[in-house]
């Protein structure tokens, strides 16, 4: 339950591109958000569903034939793949904000700079589903600045079986390997470079557990074949200085002007 990182365990990170915070959540926070987001899929949330994309998860493990991203609540099920906008929720946005993430973020971007919430999303692989992800680096070309880390929270177990992350270790040092596509998708000639089957880590997690990974680390995951589903909780934080050239604003999460839990009016 740390509120800071050491030196030592930056340099690691800064090497890697992944670095495993261990446990920072106790049995009564992680019960709590696995039941919050069981109800924002069952439609039980007090949450504004006008406002918050949600995807359903493929059926034939495929990417490209999962649901559409959009907003809107489709129906009582757990088996979405994917559910953004989580700062919109009170007990999200006050984990969101805890100290260990406000101090990662100042070594990051600078302990001055105001910090903003590019993407708050539930990412889910629903038991015996999920939906294969290829290999990418996390960047978006409508932003005048890459955003550099994510925190990845693990709400149930992340195994080898059910579909944990898979990275590359250092493959972050690379620079953006394929700047070309507006997602950071590699070609297959790039996986087959870059990500060869024998340097592939698989980061398996406990529930409760949380990772920190750079943006350009090269990640990937499996389908679930298990019975288990694999929950997790993933914020991407980036500087809130960030413009974007579709219009899209970012609510700041450390510094002038933050979101506040009391302020979502639950």
């Amino acid at each position: 339950m740390s509120r800071a990182i050491t030196n030592t365990q930056w340099a690691q990170y800064e090497r890697d591109g992944y670095l495993k915070l261990g446990r920072l959540l106790s049995d009564t926070e992680l019960a709590a958000l696995q039941q919050r987001i069981d109800d924002i899929m069952l439609g039980r949330a007090h949450i504004d569903y006008d406002r918050v994309l949600m995807q359903l998860d493929s059926t034939t493990g495929k990417y490209n034939d999962a649901g559409p991203q959009t907003k809107g609540w489709k129906g009582p099920t757990l088996a979405y793949r994917k559910i953004q906008d989580l700062e919109l929720d009170p007990l999200f946005l006050a984990y969101m904000q805890r100290p260990i993430f406000r101090d990662i973020c100042a070594r990051v971007y600078g302990p001055d700079t105001p910090i903003a919430c590019f993407r708050a999303m539930f990412m889910n692989k629903p038991a015996r589903q999920g939906t294969w992800l290829p290999w990418h680096q996390d960047r978006w070309t409508h932003l005048d600045r890459d955003p550099l880390i994510t925190v990845w929270t693990a709400l149930d177990p992340a195994t080898i079986a059910n579909g944990c992350v898979q990275v590359i270790a250092g493959s972050h040092r690379h620079g953006l390997i394929n700047p070309s596509h507006p997602s950071g998708f590699l070609t297959e000639e790039q996986t087959r470079h870059y990500a060869p089957p024998d340097k592939i880590v698989n980061l398996e997690l406990e529930a409760g557990e949380v990772m920190l990974l750079h943006n350009w680390l090269l990640h990937a995951s499996d389908v679930n074949h298990t019975d288990i589903p694999r929950r997790a909780f993933s914020v991407c934080y980036m500087d809130g200085r960030t413009q974007a050239n579709n219009g899209e604003t970012y609510p700041i999460l450390f510094g002038e002007g933050a979101l506040s839990p009391e302020s979502l009016g639950h």
